[in-house]
């Protein structure tokens, strides 16, 4: 409840009805898992560990192509079932075939976007900002949270809260060009 109602931003009618129960229950679940989550202070735990060279080359090759939307090569940095999503939307996709087609279709808006690197939750992250202002000036778009897995990005997640995301990790209103 607490994913549906404070990361998606469902209704608190929608989660009932999702799961079948009633609005009390699910403020009264709610309000016991923002208790337990404040009580297990999940700041406390260990730092992540620090990216490697290797995994550092890779980010590093991501951002040339993403920014360059050379898809090809984008999707050459991608195990063969990655996956794409963009909460709130229902977009989820996976496989090469799939992130690619979704690229060249839909996802061209993204060309000519700009990343600006920062951490998420000890995973690395980038700002995406689009050229979508006025006179071209660059807007934010993203947050996008990267997994990797084995040398390769398992997983794109780019959340487009912007509003409330970009203020949590220190990015900008703009990139710098």
């Amino acid at each position: 409840m607490l994913i549906l109602r404070e990361v998606l931003r469902w209704k608190t009618t929608e989660v009932a009805e999702l799961l079948d129960t009633s609005v009390a229950s699910v403020n009264s679940a709610l309000q016991r898992a923002r208790a337990a989550l404040a009580a297990s202070d999940p700041g406390r735990g260990d730092a992540a560990a620090p990216m490697d060279e290797t995994q550092q080359e890779l980010l590093d090759r991501y951002v040339e192509a993403f920014e360059q939307f050379d898809m090809d090569s984008l999707v050459s940095l991608l195990h063969e079932d990655a996956t794409l999503s963009m909460p709130p939307y229902e977009l989820w996709l996976q496989g090469h075939a799939d992130l690619l087609a979704w690229f060249r279709g839909p996802g061209a808006h993204c060309r000519g976007s700009r990343l600006v690197a920062v951490m998420a939750n000890g995973s690395p992250a980038f700002g995406q900002y689009r050229p979508s202002g006025p006179g071209g000036s660059y807007e934010p778009w993203a947050l996008q949270v990267i997994d990797i897995s084995a040398g390769r990005i398992m997983r794109i997640n780019s959340f487009l809260d912007t509003a409330r995301m970009f203020p949590l990790f220190g990015l900008p209103a703009s990139p710098e060009t």
